[in-house]
């Protein structure tokens, strides 16, 4: 009991920062900002599926998550390829 609780509250502390994270992509100056806000927000999300995925003991949860962190990794690759070209 007391550490499903404790789960969920790392889980809302981490969503708080993701929250917080999401108007920083809204409102940053730059797009490396919005490009680093947005890869911040996909590592809070992994997070958030690993922390879930423990407390419930749901190893599905973990296989996503996974592959999630896998495909965020690649996206930021892109992401951060078109900023270096469009900055030249």
């Amino acid at each position: 009991m007391i550490v499903e609780l404790s789960f969920g509250i790392a889980a809302a502390v981490l969503l708080a920062y993701a929250l917080v994270c999401a108007v920083r992509l809204g409102v940053g100056p730059t797009a490396a900002d919005r490009a680093v806000a947005l890869d911040t927000i996909n590592t809070l999300v992994v997070a958030i599926m690993v922390l879930v995925g423990a407390a419930f003991d749901l190893m599905i949860i973990m296989d996503v998550a996974l592959v999630y962190a896998l495909l965020s990794f690649v996206g930021t690759l892109y992401i951060a390829r078109y900023l270096e070209e469009g900055l030249r």
